[in-house]
């Protein structure tokens, strides 16, 4: 069954393949890998507020006793039916707990992993993508299509609609992780209640503020050098209770436009046009984008991005340490546009 394709994933949730013995969600968007981790558990039992049909495990405690997984997945029901085991990867390896139940795949059960970033040569993203009777299924930062679709679905679920300006407005201002965009749209149907329909000034009124100004513009400040910016916006956000894994979540999904958009740049397209071509790019912002192209090059933004996703993973491991991991990873952001803004100097 091995690799998912990104455009399969959505149908796969709708109906959960219940075959495969192991399904393996991994990603830097920690919101959708737990959002996904959750509807695949729930959807593959009858009764997902049952204990013994839906069980969770912490990761490290697996790995930890890796003989523990399998003697779980094998247990029988009280009464009967699909079981799930629901684990929640942390610091250690869980090949060594997953290789036994590939190797003799249980009837009842399925084993759903939550986990982080993976890299490919990652013990256990190797063994479920090599693996007949797993599953792995790649999460990663929503792009413009699915979170248009994920607003019209919470919308229409609440029986509201939106104007088109409004929801230009809010694509700009949402998607660094889908937990956190998801508590957005939830706060934006709580506030727009009987209204019919969402306008420019709602979206402004409950979301605007805390995305356009301080995610934005730390994130902004990071790209360009601006230490004492980024430092204001992080001891913003943090003061606000702001999740530090959602902020350089936000940081690493701008990187991943911006190294697209600046693969235009290398084939001749000027930094104003390849900015302009940026999906979901509040106008406000497409200067300080335009800069941005012109200082960082294609090598630097793969180690940027690279580094970012090391560094989200570490924030999932570290909980306690999340704020300062985040810090120092934008800051390592911060100087290498110092540095890079020095040598064209």
């Amino acid at each position: 069954m091995v690799a998912v394709k990104a455009g399969d994933i959505e149908s796969l949730l709708r109906r959960p393949d219940t075959r495969a013995a192991v399904v393996l969600l991994y990603g830097p968007d920690g919101g959708l890998v737990s959002e996904r981790a959750r509807t695949f558990a729930e959807r593959s039992v009858s009764d997902a507020s049952d204990p013994f049909q839906l069980v969770r495990l912490d990761g490290d405690e697996v790995a930890g006793d890796p003989l523990r997984l399998a003697d779980e997945a094998n247990t029988i029901g009280l009464f009967g039916g699909k079981r799930a085991i629901w684990v929640r990867a942390g610091s250690r390896n869980l090949a060594p707990a997953v290789t036994p139940i590939l190797a003799a795949p249980p009837q009842d059960a399925i084993i759903v992993i939550e986990a982080g970033e993976l890299q490919k040569s990652a013990p256990l993203r190797v063994l479920c993508e090599r693996s007949p009777a797993a599953l792995a299924v790649p999460c990663y930062a929503d792009d413009a299509r699915s979170l248009a679709a994920l607003i019209d679905t919470t919308l229409k679920d609440a029986g509201l609609g939106i104007a088109p300006e409004a929801k230009r407005l809010l694509l700009s201002l949402i998607g660094a992780d889908r937990g956190a965009t998801r508590g957005e749209i939830e706060k934006l149907v709580l506030y727009a209640y009987g209204r019919g329909e969402i306008s420019v000034e709602d979206v402004e009124a409950v979301i605007g503020d805390v995305s356009a100004l301080a995610f934005d513009a730390g994130v902004d400040a990071a790209y360009l050098g601006e230490l004492a910016d980024l430092d204001k916006a992080h001891s913003r956000l943090m003061a606000e209770g702001t999740d530090a894994g959602s902020f350089l979540g936000y940081a690493l999904r701008h990187g991943l436009m911006l190294a697209q958009a600046r693969i235009g740049v290398d084939r001749g397209a000027s930094p104003a046009a390849a900015a302009e071509g940026m999906r979901s790019l509040h106008f406000k912002r497409k200067p300080l984008v335009e800069r941005q192209l012109r200082l960082w090059t294609t090598p630097m933004l793969r180690t940027a991005i690279g580094d970012l996703g090391t560094a989200v993973a570490a924030t999932r491991r570290q909980a306690a340490l999340a704020s300062e991991i985040t810090l120092k990873s934008l800051w390592g952001l911060a100087l290498a546009a110092r540095r890079a803004s020095r040598g064209r100097g």
